[in-house]
C-alpha cells in the first residue's frame, strides 16, 4: 500500500498526540500507543523530525511511519512475552 499524505506538524496534549496531514486531516492517537513517547520529556518530545514517510525522535529512539499512523497500529517493537 502507497501512502501519498504527508504528516505536516506534531502537537501532544495529555495523553494524546496530535498529527496534521498535508490532506487535511487530523489524526489522534493515544500516547499510550507508544511508551517511548509517553514516557519521554515534553522537551524530548518536541524534538520531532518530520520526513516524507513519518515521524523521528533520535532522542527518544522512535520511529512513527504516517502508514502505521492511518491503520491504527502502535508500537510495533513490543512482543508478548507471556504468548506460548
Amino acid at each position: 500500500m502507497s501512502i501519498s499524505v504527508r504528516p505536516t506538524s506534531v502537537e501532544f496534549d495529555e495523553d494524546q498526540m496530535w498529527v496534521r496531514l498535508d490532506d487535511g486531516r487530523t489524526l489522534g492517537v493515544p500516547l499510550a500507543w507508544y511508551p517511548r513517547l509517553l514516557h519521554g520529556s515534553p522537551a524530548d518530545r518536541g524534538k520531532v523530525w518530520i520526513s516524507p514517510s513519518g515521524l523521528h525522535w533520535d532522542e527518544l529512539d522512535e520511529d512513527i511511519s504516517v502508514q502505521g499512523l492511518i491503520a491504527g497500529r502502535g508500537d510495533m517493537t513490543r512482543t508478548n512475552r507471556n504468548a506460548a
